[in-house]
């Protein structure tokens, strides 16, 4: 009896043990629209441990479950977020049944995204560059509205730069080493094969990398991950590219192991929004993956996205007042055709192959190999003993009549004699000549061709006046790169990593045509003797189309990065610890010997190191499965990017004086929301970033001494800040409320503060001091008075509200009015010097230069608030087995006409010069200006199958 009553207990026990391991629930998903399953869905309980993705078949199950009630979060790129609400009871396996996810037509509006982040709109103000490409796979309703309704004013997101974030493919960080930032061109035109996407935004954790303060990006082109079917588009926009077409298929995961991705696509234009910009790219995309076994896969990656684009010129109010705000002084006719003397081309394919290792059920290991090689160039016409054929050029203009002062040995002695006759002649030349000339171009660059009797029979080639070249960088990149992911216990997760990155840049400058001439001198014809000579080891060269001149130096660059991360995942409380080790060194190895620096441009340079260390933390505190607190906080110290470590590269091998690592500090804080009916975010945030360095070029008038007199010449010169302090307070608010089963509102805001929290020291080097023998071509303008200046190229404060009517017939529309305020012009660094107030005759203050008439002359100039309308709609179909839609938006309905950046030149330099030119009413040298597009549309057309 005593042997029955214990197998009697020890089954009971048993069934009681099974019935309490069968807590839990499963279910199937399935496509709405076809009741096809779909594989790798994320299936989620917000705010607790429980994660999976769905099976090939569309299955997941959850077991051990807690009992007790919670929503169930679904996502999948390309189809709406679903949250169910789930009650399970004790020693029950709830059966869902099918799930049906429609399918997202808003997505179809990451489509649309490129022609924002190709836009690089002007190498001189390249800084102020949209983050938008950063945000293409988020859902939160505030990113949304910054990468699709803000990014066309160039929001920047908590007021970062991209070189604050990591962009990665495969786990592998894209970042360029020159200046930071992901390269958009590169990998442009693949929407349909890039889809996979994980975005984190700030510090929170990621798997791959330690990242930057603003956030990572993740894109996985691993093949077996693509749903398998094709893919056709075409669609029609009045932006960058007139039209696009692509094509993507994917195999799935066959019996074999094997599964690939291919993708291919073209974008093209004559002329897009502003006069004279061509576009013309095309994209190629392979990804094949075999499974050797359950344990180990290969995956190869290859993208090719050749593109050139014709840029566009920033203009003066005076400019733009005469013409458009689409007028682009790059371009002329010649020969009856468009042609752009400034034009973008990149030729950078990638070469990628990962290995996954699934050591075991709890840890996966990623290693990574790439290779990335080819060029980026950027065209510019080049000119000797000639007038500059900017049809802008300020001595084109009727302002360099309308505000002549009185000049006394070259001094302005404050008499103003505008001369109103010749303006009006300037204006109407200007008008009648508003575009480069290139006929002009090509006579210039030929003779007259005679006979006996002195009559002009032809013309012949001779020595070019002018030229068009590239500034063209050789890229060369390889890069190492492996990942583990340990799960050490039910609650504890380790990610670790390190990347080794190599890299190898070549800079010169390439002549492309002699415009009808018959060579072109290598020499710098401001200079004489020696001075002049691009290369003393190659005096007097005379250069052909295909050969390089002018500069020619290489870059080396090695970085190490290691990271681990600790996540602790309970029931009330996640939190993380992070730390980061780096190390990277720079050289130049100058390959000309430049005739004013003969000592100091060829061969290498001193090897530049730099060590760098990271650290942060970040707590979730779980309130309930609908609400949640997030903490998180970082602290770090960065490396300069290799563009801000010689102050004159193209010259020689001069390392900024004082280089500092920029030390980076982050917090933030979040409430978040999440209902079937409410979603919401709300977050503070705080970043100062301490000792950067800021390298520019430009040209200056009236500022420099030789120590004998005033050195009365224009000079290019750069310019090297160092010390630059910025800090970054501001909101997020993110609401989004389903009114009704197809009625949906959101809203959005950013409120931002964003300044300049220090007076960072002012360097510039001049070529043409350095050519005075024995005097060094480095000023010392001490500190530039930039505390509680504004950051520039961006709006600080962002509303957007939007409201969407979803048919269950599948179609949908929606509308969204935004408002962008608080964007400030780029200020000069120089003007806000001591030596802004001397006369560089002198070296003594202007009399004139008061406090009061000083402050209004450096006041920075704020741009008027901008009011945006967009319109978003789309409809698909079910035909025959295939799914067909349409996508369409306009953007800017109302066609309203705003300023996106500018910036102050620097050319006058000083009180005087400074002052007469806005006294006069018609500067001279007035700032200039960016603008954003009119009223613009995006239809996109596509079959799946």
């Amino acid at each position: 009896m005593n042997k029955f009553y214990f197998v009697f207990f020890l089954l009971l026990k048993m069934g009681s043990s099974f019935a309490q391991n069968n807590t839990g629930f499963n279910g199937k998903i399935l496509n709405a629209k076809t009741q096809n399953p779909l594989g790798f869905v994320v299936v989620s309980v917000p705010n607790s441990t429980l994660l999976q993705l769905t099976k090939t078949d569309g299955e997941f199950s959850f077991q051990n479950v807690t009992a007790g009630k919670f929503l169930l979060s679904i996502r999948s790129q390309g189809y709406k977020d679903a949250l169910i609400p789930v009650e399970i009871v004790e020693g029950q396996l709830l059966n869902l049944g099918t799930i049906l996810l429609e399918e997202d037509q808003s997505f179809e509006q990451q489509s649309s995204i490129i022609s924002l982040i190709e836009s690089d709109f002007s190498d001189e103000n390249s800084s102020s560059e949209s983050t938008s490409g950063l945000l293409q796979s988020t859902r939160d309703a505030f990113l949304q509205a910054a990468a699709f309704n803000w990014g066309q004013a160039r929001f920047r997101v908590r007021g970062l730069d991209s070189e604050y974030s990591t962009m990665m493919i495969n786990g592998v960080s894209m970042n360029k080493v020159y200046d930071g930032r992901p390269q958009w061109g590169e990998w442009g035109g693949l929407n349909d094969a890039l889809r996979n996407q994980e975005f984190t935004l700030g510090t929170v954790t990621s798997d791959y990398i330690f990242g930057g303060i603003l956030g990572t990006q993740q894109i996985s082109t691993r093949a077996s991950i693509y749903r398998p079917g094709s893919r056709i588009t075409f669609s029609g926009t009045n932006t960058n590219y007139s039209w696009r077409t692509m094509g993507t298929h994917a195999s799935g995961m066959n019996a074999s192991g094997w599964a690939y991705v291919i993708s291919a696509g073209k974008r093209w234009a004559q002329q897009g929004y502003f006069e004279g910009t061509s576009y013309d790219a095309n994209s190629f995309f392979l990804s094949l993956e075999k499974k050797w076994t359950n344990q180990h896969s290969i995956n190869l990656t290859a993208m090719y996205t050749p593109n050139s684009r014709a840029k566009n010129s920033p203009n003066t109010d005076e400019v733009n007042q005469l013409t458009s705000v689409k007028y682009n002084s790059y371009w002329g006719f010649q020969d009856g055709k468009r042609r752009n003397s400034r034009v973008k081309t990149i030729e950078a394919p990638t070469v990628m192959l990962n290995h996954y290792f699934k050591i075991n059920e709890k840890t996966n290991l990623i290693s990574s190999a790439t290779y990335q090689f080819g060029r980026t160039a950027n065209s510019n016409i080049d000119y000797q003993n000639s007038n500059s054929p900017d049809p802008t050029y300020y001595r084109n203009l009727p302002s360099y009549y309308s505000s002549l002062y009185e000049r006394d040995n070259g001094e302005f002695s404050g008499a103003f004699i505008p001369d109103y006759q010749n303006a009006e002649k300037s204006k109407n030349l200007f008008l009648e000549n508003s575009q480069i000339n290139w006929t002009a171009i090509y006579q210039a660059n030929q003779s007259q061709v005679v006979d006996a009797s002195g009559n002009v029979i032809g013309f012949e080639p001779s020595k070019s006046k002018y030229v068009l070249y590239e500034d063209q960088v050789e890229d060369q990149t390889g890069i190492l790169a492996s990942n583990i992911t340990l799960e050490v216990s039910e609650n504890i997760f380790l990610n670790a990593g390190v990347t080794y990155k190599k890299s190898k840049l070549r800079y010169s400058q390439y002549l492309m045509d002699l415009l009808g001439g018959s060579y072109y001198e290598d020499i710098d014809a401001f200079y004489s003797g020696n001075q002049s000579q691009s290369d003393l080891n190659n005096p007097n060269r005379q250069v052909f189309a295909g050969d390089t001149y002018g500069y020619n130096y290489n870059f080396y660059a090695t970085t190490l990065e290691a990271f681990t991360q600790f996540k602790f995942n309970y029931k009330k409380v996640d939190f993380y610890l992070a730390q980061q080790f780096s190390s990277s060194q720079y050289q130049r190895e100058g390959l000309y010997k430049n005739g004013i620096y003969e000592n100091n441009s060829f061969g290498k340079s001193e090897i530049v190191k730099f060590e760098n260390f990271g650290f942060k933390a970040g707590l979730n505190l779980k309130i309930s499965g609908k609400k949640v607190v997030v903490f998180n906080a970082a602290h770090l110290t960065k490396a300069p990017s290799l563009r801000n470590i010689f102050s004159n590269s193209r010259l020689n091998n001069t390392i900024v004086n004082g280089l500092k690592s920029e030390t980076i500090s982050s917090l933030d804080a979040s409430y978040v929301y999440r209902s079937p009916k409410l979603k919401g975010r709300f977050t503070t945030y705080y970043s100062l970033i301490r000792d950067a360095t800021q390298i520019s070029f430009f040209y200056a008038e009236g500022i420099f001494d030789d120590g004998a007199g005033y050195l009365n010449t224009d000079a290019f010169v750069s310019q090297t800040m160092t010390g630059i302090n910025k800090k970054n307070i501001g909101a997020e608010l993110s609401l989004e409320y389903q009114l009704t089963s197809t009625v949906k509102a959101t809203l959005a805001v950013g409120f931002g503060e964003y300044i300049y929290d220090s007076n960072p020291q002012v360097m510039l080097t001049n070529d043409a001091k350095a050519s005075i023998e024995n005097t060094s071509p480095v000023f010392d303008f001490g500190k530039a008075t930039l505390k509680n200046y504004k950051q520039a190229g961006m709006p600080q404060r962002a509303y957007s509200f939007g409201l969407e009517y979803r048919d269950p017939k599948y179609w949908w529309i929606s509308s969204n009015i935004n408002y962008l305020t608080n964007s400030y012009v780029d200020v000069s660094a120089i003007a806000r010097t001591e030596i802004f107030y001397k006369n560089p005759a002198s070296g003594f203050n202007f009399p004139e230069a008061t406090e009061e008439r000083a402050a209004e002359l450096l006041k920075q100039e704020k741009f008027d608030p901008s009011l945006l309308l967009n319109l978003v709609g789309g409809k698909s179909w079910r035909i025959n087995g295939k799914n067909y839609g349409v996508f369409a938006s306009i953007n800017n309905v109302l066609n309203f006409s705003y300023k996106t950046g500018g910036y102050e030149q620097a050319r006058n330099a000083n009180f005087r010069e400074r002052n007469q030119d806005v006294s006069s009413g018609t500067p001279s040298f007035g700032n200039k200006y960016f603008y954003g597009y009119g009223r613009t549309y995006f239809v996109n057309l596509y079959v799946n199958f």
